[in-house]
């Protein structure tokens, strides 16, 4: 299972519990390897070049469909160098921020850094990565100026804000999730249309006075174009199985992941919709990869 960030982050995390059911199920050793770089790019080359035969598959978050707009080429194509498995859980991004920062709610850090330009940075797990997006997000939409400090995996932008050699990181919860229960971060707000049961007390931008920022950060599974029906089939129904175990589910919710498990044809419908607005949402703010 190629994971296109290192180890840590959410993507890493889900692809553990994901390989972990498939072994007990199969029989046989899945494990994750992960490849990143380039914003996940590097990673998701690597898969589409691999035998469609089932014995490789990609977890990813959105940069997959975000990337293709993002970078002037990327080493696959969204449509046509994979087929979907199954979108297996959806949860959003996590603003938190060092506790040393004096700012207890979204909008006081919002007036911290406008008082204080090009003071404040955010990490994240990289280029396109959605943590990235919802920062670009807030500063077009609010005219911060924040600086981006991008890494291969969130786990490392978020072990950088722990270390306070960054003020905030921006990702998904399941890496943020016992940081902020220790003290060793503190969650602001996320960006997503409801608050995570894992992070109960945290509002959303919505209820924090930003009803715009908003981001459906799911993690899928797909294989390599020209993987067997029969093999995506299978490999749909144990996933979707897996995400739905009463353990695992537990598991997953404590992590901030919400289980959805849809069906191959449903996941690249939304492929497809993702592509369309993505483009036009980093061509309008002209983002670009350095």
């Amino acid at each position: 299972m190629i994971v296109p960030f290192g180890p840590g982050g959410n993507a890493d995390i889900l692809g553990r519990i994901i390989a972990q059911k498939l072994s007990e199920r199969f029989g046989e050793q899945f494990y994750v390897e992960n490849v990143s770089g380039a914003g996940g790019n590097i990673g998701v080359g690597r898969a589409a070049l691999a035998e469609p035969d089932g014995h490789t598959i990609l977890v990813t978050p959105p940069s997959y469909v975000i990337n293709p707009a993002l970078y002037e080429k990327v080493p696959y194509n969204a449509r046509t160098s994979f087929d979907p498995i199954t979108l297996a859980v959806s949860t959003s991004v996590v603003l938190a921020v060092h506790p040393s920062v004096p700012a207890r709610t979204l909008g006081d850090l919002i007036a911290l850094i406008k008082t204080n330009p090009s003071k404040y940075n955010y990490a994240t797990a990289g280029v396109g990565s959605p943590g990235h997006v919802v920062g670009e997000m807030l500063c077009q939409s609010l005219r911060l100026d924040l600086v981006h400090i991008p890494y291969n995996s969130a786990g490392l932008a978020i072990d950088s804000t722990v270390a306070g050699h960054t003020t905030m990181s921006l990702a998904a919860p399941a890496p943020i999730v016992q940081l902020v229960k220790d003290g060793d971060l503190r969650a602001l707000a996320v960006a997503y249309r409801t608050r995570l049961q894992a992070l109960s007390d945290v509002p959303t931008m919505a209820e924090a006075g930003y009803p715009d920022i908003e981001f459906d950060n799911w993690f899928g599974v797909f294989v390599p174009a020209g993987t067997p029906n029969a093999i995506i089939a299978l490999l749909n129904r144990e996933i979707v199985n897996s995400v739905t175990l009463p353990d695992v589910r537990a598991r997953l919710v404590a992590l901030g992941f919400d289980p959805v498990g849809s069906t191959p044809a449903e996941f690249r419908k939304q492929i497809e919709v993702e592509l369309e607005k993505w483009t036009k949402v980093i061509r309008a703010a002209n983002i670009k990869a350095q």
